[in-house]
């Protein structure tokens, strides 16, 4: 049964909806094209439109979102189809900054990472929390509207790669549209939270049970797109549009091709598929093959293309997923449809033989930069691979590339003749392990980055964080529904993997760094203790904002990257931050939930409850609750068990536990290395009976058996006497 409660509706939700979106007047302005009857005069004699119903979005207003009278909206994912991410709003300043206060916040009461971008539309806040319950705000006082769970099962916390957590939601005509863990896309009313349709968009029998949307969905002119997630596991990467007012399914396109036995699909992607067929051998099918489109999106109204970046290999190693042979099309590219008929267009491939687990899911946006003189219509990207992407948007062609990281074992640089990646040697993987940065936890991962055109710069959370890699005999591959199925060898040549972990551990990196997108360089950066820091907010008052590693939220000078305010959260955000302005004042909001970004050099994390919290200009009295306090380590056990026991749990654990709890048992949402002696004695409960369900720990015991469970307990309890005496001791 789903829930909604409605705590504010009929007028009093239309006086939620009265908004200015003048950047430095006070006096509320129009802010759309309802009908007349729904302009009144305010007490103070000002014209105030009240929009005809909540979530008033059209494709009128996306296309005019710039317009003085939508400015003060957040009406989509990247804020406009083109997702920079920029708000023209400058009442907040980098001359006034210092000044910021928090205005409103609200307890999530969970201590899972909350990923997701609010929605603010005509003085309305519409967030999403962990299991896609949606809550709307008043967006001036915090007070709740309605809230609508959708009852995700809790088992999806392990059946989806990375927990729980969604990147945002939707808003058209009226409805709040929701993309579901469990493959549902949903449609609420917006002014009461009551489910208008739902339609399932993928299988949940056999292989395509391993589906997942973590993704924001997005409506492009009525058509809402949405991806999936689940390569790590096995399946055939797929978007699909759908009718935003009924739900119907209008197009759908396969990201790769399937068993060339059962001949074309009969869906829009048939004619790319005979692109891609020919640069794929062997059986991949069996796999699935992967290049899931779990989040990048953006969209040309011009045009009528709808961009798509898509993800890794399934399996990881190019060796066992296509033979070590072919490009293996449409993996980690960037391919655009028609967004009437779903029809492929074009793609550019950056990762031809994919054996890295590297995806081209990250943010993509689009601008008109002038480059060699002329005017370029551009499509951006900067993807796991530490290369910044700019192509022309309208054909496909590769205008630029060059690497933002400081150091590449993939490719030394991007051929523009060619547009393929020159391979440093050894960047293939084979049995020998090597060391690879960027690796899997990506030089620039799904965080969202953004454009100021104002200072021309884009601004991203860049990190360099290195793994070991090994390719496994692909006579021993074995695959496994519902586990990582990498094809990784994760237990030969233990000294040399502990070498290359130290190194990498040595090298890790994280920064916020401001690129300039037309010389391919860096503008400057702002450095961090350890990677981890969140998604960015650019706005005309020459600010760029950012949830940090450290516990803050900070804002820095767009221009410079001097840092202008910080305040200490207790949390440290990994959302998307927005800006709003209602009744002529500004707002700035974020999601703040740490999780799903594994950081080597971390140490013990302890943080608050995710919350999302509201600031705004002299806003005062408003406090946060105090952080609990740390507890002490906990000394390991005395390690017993053999080095085939230790040597198979440590494979063990990077094909179960290594996405949530960090590579080699580092870091995570919940580090395994400093277990209680209380949760020790409790493991085989925990792993397999599932014991913490509640807290998104499902149980294991349809892949794993007491054996195996044992095996994973003794490689963590290896892990903590490795590291104990420099982690108790700092």
């Amino acid at each position: 049964m789903r829930k909604f409660a409605t705590v504010l509706t009929g007028a009093a939700f239309g006086c939620a909806m009265l908004v200015s979106c003048s950047a430095h007047n006070s006096q509320p302005q129009v802010t759309g094209a309802p009908p007349a009857n729904a302009v009144a005069a305010s007490s103070q004699g000002h014209v105030v439109s009240v929009a005809p119903y909540p979530a008033y979005v059209t494709t009128n207003r996306m296309t005019r979102i710039e317009a003085r009278a939508n400015i003060g909206n957040w009406m989509g994912h990247g804020r406009n189809w083109g997702e920079d991410r920029f708000s023209p709003l400058d009442q907040i300043n980098d001359g006034n900054v210092g000044d910021l206060g928090l205005a409103w916040f609200d307890d999530l009461q969970t201590m899972r990472g909350v990923q997701a971008t609010p929605l603010v539309i005509d003085g309305v806040l519409y967030n999403e929390s962990i299991y896609n319950i949606v809550t709307a705000y008043d967006a001036r006082t915090g007070e709740k509207l309605w809230t609508y769970d959708p009852e995700v099962a809790p088992e999806w916390s392990r059946l989806a790669c990375c927990g729980p957590s969604s990147r945002g939601i939707a808003a058209w005509n009226g409805k709040i549209i929701i993309g579901a863990l469990d493959g549902r896309l949903i449609a609420v009313d917006a002014r009461t939270g009551e489910e208008v349709w739902t339609t399932q968009t993928f299988s949940t029998d056999g292989l395509l049970g391993a589906y997942s949307i973590t993704g924001a969905p997005r409506v492009y002119d009525g058509k809402v797109v949405i991806g999936n997630g689940g390569a790590d596991y096995g399946v055939r990467g797929f978007v699909a549009a759908f009718d935003a007012e009924t739900g119907a399914q209008l197009w759908k396109f396969y990201t790769v091709p399937g068993n060339p036995a059962d001949g074309p699909d009969g869906e829009a992607s048939d004619s790319a598929m005979e692109i891609a067929l020919p640069t794929w051998h062997g059986d991949w099918w069996k796999y699935g093959g992967g290049g899931t489109a779990w989040d990048a999106f953006a969209y040309d109204p011009d045009l009528n293309l709808v961009y798509i970046g898509t993800g890794n290999g399934s399996p990881h190693m190019w060796s066992i997923r296509s033979e070590g042979k072919g490009d293996n099309l449409f993996l980690c590219s960037i391919v655009a449809v028609d967004a009437t008929s779903g029809e492929y267009k074009w793609h550019y491939q950056m990762v031809p033989e994919e054996d890295w687990d590297y995806t081209c899911t990250q943010p993509m946006m689009t601008a008109d930069l002038e480059i060699g003189g002329r005017m370029r219509q551009v499509i951006m990207q900067a993807p796991k691979n530490g290369f910044f992407y700019v192509i022309d948007r309208a054909t496909g062609e590769l205008i630029s590339a060059e690497t933002y990281v400081s150091q590449n074992t993939w490719a030394s640089r991007i051929d523009l003749e060619t547009g393929r990646p020159v391979l440093q040697p050894g960047a293939h993987n084979t049995g020998t392990p090597h060391l690879m940065n960027p690796s899997w936890l990506a030089a620039h991962t799904w965080h969202p980055m953004a454009y100021s055109p104002d200072t021309g710069l884009v601004y991203l959370s860049a990190q360099e964080q290195g793994d070991v890699y090994a390719a496994m005999d692909p006579e021993e591959f074995a695959f496994v529904r519902h586990r990582s199925n990498s094809g990784q060898d994760r237990r030969s040549q233990p000294e040399l993997r502990a070498q290359l972990m130290e190194q990498a551990r040595a090298e890790e990196k994280g920064y916020l760094l401001a690129w300039n997108p037309v010389t391919q360089s860096e503008a400057w950066r702002v450095t961090y203790r350890v990677p981890g820091s969140g998604g960015v907010l650019a706005t005309a008052g020459n600010l760029v904002v950012q949830g940090t590693i450290d516990k803050t939220l900070a804002i820095y000078a767009a221009d410079t990257g001097a840092k202008l305010w910080e305040m200490d959260i207790d949390q440290a955000p990994v959302a998307g931050p927005i800006t709003y302005m209602v009744d002529g004042v500004q707002y700035i909001a974020v999601n703040a939930g740490w999780g799903g970004s594994p950081v080597y050099n971390l140490g013990p994390f302890s943080t608050s409850t995710a919350k999302l919290l509201v600031f705004r200009l002299g806003a005062s009295g408003v406090e946060l609750p105090p952080q609990p306090p740390p507890s002490d380590l906990p000394r390991p056990p005395w390690l017993t068990a053999s080095e085939d026991q230790v040597e198979r749990g440590r494979e063990l654990y990077g094909e179960n536990c290594a996405r949530c709890h960090g590579p080699n048992a580092v870091g995570g949402m919940k580090d395994l290395r400093w277990m209680t002696a209380e949760t020790r004695a409790q493991f085989n409960a925990i792993v397999l009976e599932g014991l913490f369900a509640d807290r998104g720990m499902i149980g294991f015991a349809n892949v794993l058996d007491e054996e195996e469970a044992a095996a994973i307990h003794a490689f963590l309890i290896a892990r903590a006497n490795e590291d104990y005496a420099d982690a108790a001791h700092p």
